[in-house]
């Protein structure tokens, strides 16, 4: 058996998978995070940074092929996990053990599933076109994709801004398991490293919550406006 072939059939190799794979896309997430906040810079440079993803494929494709392979892991493993465990306990307890379980340690699928679906639409809206695509094709006065123009009419629709706000909700709840599980995993949750890492998942979804939310809140209340806007 060769060496990926263990990993993968061990339910100790799956969780360490789940818990690299998640703990990369964590940082997938700051970094475009960051990109978003470009958009307070104005047309200019949101647009300028589109466009230097756009025109170095050398980078853009190698971090979308990464990305994808960690999806799958990460989806793979947590799901396979999953239905183990539901094996070894076909009969449920007769009293769920449900006062030290937290809400998103119990919905930690379900929450990582609906991420999924989203992040699906989400690539169909500002990756592919296909939603709102009326906006998608534009041009700035330098002949770079306008994605300022896209992103600031996008999130002006009521609809899309909604489901943008219970997506990263959603995301939240599951970050916020999901960043102090990583630990345990790796075994590193020693006692005295509790309150360090209760801080920092705290810390981090934060961040990252207010970071996603700031900028799409900001163009539905109208602080972020189109060029020639007043």
């Amino acid at each position: 058996m060769s060496f990926t072939q263990r990993i993968f059939s061990s339910s100790l190799g799956r969780k360490y998978l789940m818990a690299i794979s998640g703990a990369l896309l964590m940082v997938f997430l700051i970094a475009h995070m960051t990109g978003n906040l470009l958009v307070f810079a104005g047309p200019d440079a949101f647009n300028a940074y589109g466009h230097y993803l756009k025109t170095h494929p050398q980078l853009l494709w190698p971090a979308r092929i990464g990305l994808i392979v960690l999806f799958v892991l990460h989806v793979y493993t947590g799901i396979s996990l999953a239905r183990e465990n539901r094996a070894a306990r076909p009969t449920p307890y007769a009293f769920k053990n449900t006062i030290q379980a937290t809400l998103a340690s119990r919905t930690m699928a379900l929450t990582g599933l609906l991420v999924l679906a989203y992040l699906i639409y989400h690539l169909l809206h500002f990756t592919l076109g296909i939603v709102q695509p009326q906006y998608f094709s534009g041009v700035d006065g330098q002949g770079r994709h306008d994605i300022y123009t896209m992103f600031i009419l996008g999130f002006r629709n009521p609809i899309i801004y909604s489901s943008y706000v219970a997506a990263q909700i959603i995301l939240v709840l599951h970050l916020s398991h999901a960043s102090k599980s990583f630990f345990q995993t790796m075994g590193w949750n020693q006692a005295r490293f509790h309150g360090a890492i209760k801080t920092f998942s705290l810390a981090y979804t934060l961040v990252i919550f207010l970071g996603f939310m700031i900028t799409p809140t900001c163009v539905i209340l109208n602080f972020i406006k189109l060029p020639g806007e007043l």
